[in-house]
């Protein structure tokens, strides 16, 4: 098998409309406080089976290395946006870029952004969510290596037309 086109995976689209995620903090009306949950991205190698019907984080065919460690590494700095692109109001989420320093990786084909948080499967009303559930796949298009070096993700503009995840 091979990793599919990048892309947000269904099971989070549906999970979003029933409040399973949350990328920041806040809080309600009444004063009560949710906290943010733990987003991860973890590297693949080709040979994984994720793609848009992934439903959550698995360690099969994940990429390891020298300063990798399964599970790969949290999003820092989330940052929401809302704009219009074409007339078309647009959420989009940006993160700062990932770094795994001094690595050693060999063969990274892409990842999956998924919440950690999130340790077991559970349920929000009739919606059930798995272990770790994913949040989007994305293919780099080619495999990519570091010998002893930075393997850096770097995420797109934070803008409606660029950010890795938009909903519009």
């Amino acid at each position: 098998m091979a990793i599919g086109t990048s892309a947000m995976c269904g099971s989070y689209k549906r999970e979003i409309q029933v409040g399973i995620h949350f990328w920041t903090t806040h809080s309600r009306g009444d004063g009560s406080s949710i906290a943010a949950d733990t987003y991860k991205v973890a590297m693949f190698t080709n040979s994984a089976s994720i793609d848009l019907d992934t439903t959550g984080y698995t360690t099969g065919n994940e990429v390891s290395g020298t300063n990798y460690v399964a599970g790969g590494d949290a999003l820092a700095s989330v940052t929401l946006g809302l704009a219009d692109a074409s007339d078309v109001p647009v959420a989009f989420l940006d993160f700062a870029d990932t770094t795994w320093s001094s690595a050693t990786i060999t063969n990274a084909r892409g990842a999956l952004i998924y919440n950690s948080t999130l340790a077991n499967a559970g349920t929000a009303g009739t919606t059930t969510h798995a272990a770790k559930p994913s949040v989007c796949v994305l293919n780099f298009g080619g495999d990519k290596s570091s010998t002893a070096g930075d393997f850096t993700l770097q995420w797109p503009a934070n803008s409606a037309t660029a950010a890795i995840i938009r909903i519009g």
